[in-house]
């Protein structure tokens, strides 16, 4: 199944069904009175969270998503049957804009499982004829409509939610180290751009815990004004507690060794300042690739600045068990932190 993180949609509720116009017809009873029922309510259109849900993709086919209305009502006081709910499932992390005359407003933002939210109730159904009795009124030939249902122009926009987001250039690596910590399995080949969606993969240690971690794909120096995969992707970074950023050793330089970091660095700044403050851990990939001098340079330049980077070759494995330690230490950090200003979902 494709990936697709943006949809839009029609969605209507169901209208309320007719209330009934009657009498009471029985034999030995003269004049018998109003006894017509109510209509049912239509059905509400409800979205509500899945987490097993990955991708908007169903919704590129199925673009309206309607209630269905109540049943009228019917002699002897019957009432009409309500009209079944229209339940409209949509992954954790998705945010629902209404439009209305060219202009969105955010009416939900789906961050936990199961959560949900009406977002076009049903009509009201119509009251029938005995509702309307009175002593100056006692043969009332008339009954209310059901009040019709609501039709809204949805647009959906998914943010993945993720515990982690490996950031980094095109063939940093990311596919692959996120193939060695999980089951996740996303393309992997020698050359740019062969992520073209977000690759979820979930990491569990020994005491049962999880890690979910997103391999969001390559951005480029310009992404944050739309170039390359921009705007596409960098809103998925939004929704991840902290950063893994890899960068090639191909791409650094000892002279100015952030350099390489700083490319992307800078465009999540430009995005979204928030972005920038994010924490990060930062890796040197592919040291596979280099002899043991060069290794060493590249470490010395690191270590010159003081900063903690790690390094590892993902394809060969070599420390990757040292990278995942950092990220299930930065995990429960940011987790107690988040618990402790009370800024958990």
């Amino acid at each position: 199944m494709r990936f697709v993180d943006e949809a839009k949609i029609i969605i209507r509720s169901g209208s309320g069904g007719q209330g009934s116009v009657s009498f009471r017809r029985e034999k030995y009873v003269p004049r018998g009175g109003p006894d017509g029922g109510d209509g049912g309510k239509g059905g509400d259109v409800i979205m509500r969270a899945n987490n097993n849900l990955l991708t908007l993709y169903d919704y590129r086919h199925a673009s309206f998503q309607e209630a269905e209305s109540g049943r009228p009502g019917g002699g002897r006081l019957c009432y009409g049957r309500a009209g079944e709910d229209k339940i409209v499932e949509v992954p954790v992390g998705t945010q629902v804009f209404e439009e209305v005359d060219g202009q969105e407003r955010l009416i939900a933002d789906f961050t936990t499982d199961g959560q949900e939210i009406v977002v076009a109730e049903g009509g009201r159904g119509g009251k029938g004829n005995a509702h309307f009795k009175s002593s100056v009124m006692q043969v009332p030939r008339f009954a209310q409509p059901g009040e019709p249902g609501v039709e809204k122009y949805i647009r959906l926009e998914l943010k993945v939610f993720a515990d982690v987001g490996l950031l980094g250039l095109p063939n940093a690596g990311k596919s692959t180290l996120i193939s060695r910590i999980s089951a996740a399995r996303p393309k992997i080949a020698a050359y740019p751009f062969t992520t073209l969606a977000p690759n979820l993969g979930v990491v569990i240690d020994e005491h049962e815990r999880k890690l979910v971690v997103a391999d969001i794909p390559g951005l480029i120096e310009g992404a944050h004004t739309g170039q390359g995969l921009g705007h596409t992707f960098l809103r998925h970074v939004e929704r991840s507690r902290f950063l893994v950023h890899i960068l090639s050793i191909e791409d650094v330089n000892v002279d100015d060794p952030l350099s390489g970091f700083h490319i992307l660095d800078d465009e999540l700044r430009m995005f979204d300042p928030a972005l920038g403050e994010k924490p990060q851990i930062r890796v040197i990939n592919k040291i596979d690739l280099v002899d043991e001098e060069r290794l060493a340079e590249v470490r010395a330049a690191f270590d010159q600045l003081g900063l903690k980077v790690y390094f590892m070759s993902a394809l060969d494995e070599t420390g990757v068990d040292v990278v995942l330690d950092a990220m299930w230490n930065l995990h429960l950090q940011t987790v107690k932190d988040e618990t402790e200003h009370g800024t958990i979902d």
